[in-house]
């Protein structure tokens, strides 16, 4: 039987979907953007801050069941623009110290015009 997480440290759905679902012992998030949950916007501009505030906002969702970024174990990432790799992974490698595996895919657009998503599945 799964179970449905919800936090308000993270953005609300904007859609049809949950923030993250516990399966087992596996959790699986929504593919976060960098929605600021105070506000509801997308406030952050370049893909440094993005991907800041996307770590953050798993961060919570993640909190919310009861893990941290160390038990992740598969990502999935997708870019706007692959040119924005590097400094997309400089951010990224702040959180998933752990170096989960992963996913990263250049996609032709992402909600809210945003510049990247990331959804991660964690053992739990």
């Amino acid at each position: 039987m799964s179970e449905k997480i919800y936090t308000k440290n993270a953005p609300d759905a904007i859609g049809p979907y949950s923030q993250a679902v516990k399966c087992g012992n596996l959790l699986f998030t929504s593919g976060q953007i960098a929605i600021d949950p105070a506000t509801g916007n997308v406030e952050a501009q370049g893909i440094e801050a993005q991907t800041r505030q996307i770590c953050e906002n798993l961060k919570a969702v993640l909190a919310e069941a009861g893990c941290t970024f160390d038990n992740v174990v598969k990502t999935t990432c997708f870019l706007d623009n692959m040119d924005d790799f590097a400094a997309f992974n400089a951010v990224y490698g702040e959180y998933f110290t752990s170096k989960p595996a992963r996913s990263c895919v250049e996609v032709s657009k992402l909600p809210k015009g945003v510049l990247a998503e990331v959804e991660v599945i964690a053992e739990l």
